[in-house]
């Protein structure tokens, strides 16, 4: 009985490390879409100078809003 608790703990507390660690890793970059008329969309990196510059004014407007 002593080694299923184990066990069951060690699995729990890797499950939880790993979800940790895939959160971490994908909320951590920026990016701009641009959807257009026509349909199309282009994104943009948030490292790029093109986003960079959006990112401000999207930033801003955020701030504003939660005012």
């Amino acid at each position: 009985m002593g080694r299923r608790r184990l066990l069951a703990l060690a699995l729990a507390a890797g499950s939880l490390l790993g979800i940790g660690l895939y959160a971490r890793r994908s909320t951590a970059k920026e990016r701009v879409d641009l959807y257009f008329a026509d349909g199309s969309l282009v994104s943009l990196h948030g490292d790029s100078p093109q986003a960079r510059e959006l990112l401000v004014h999207a930033h801003e407007a955020l701030r504003a809003s939660r005012t």
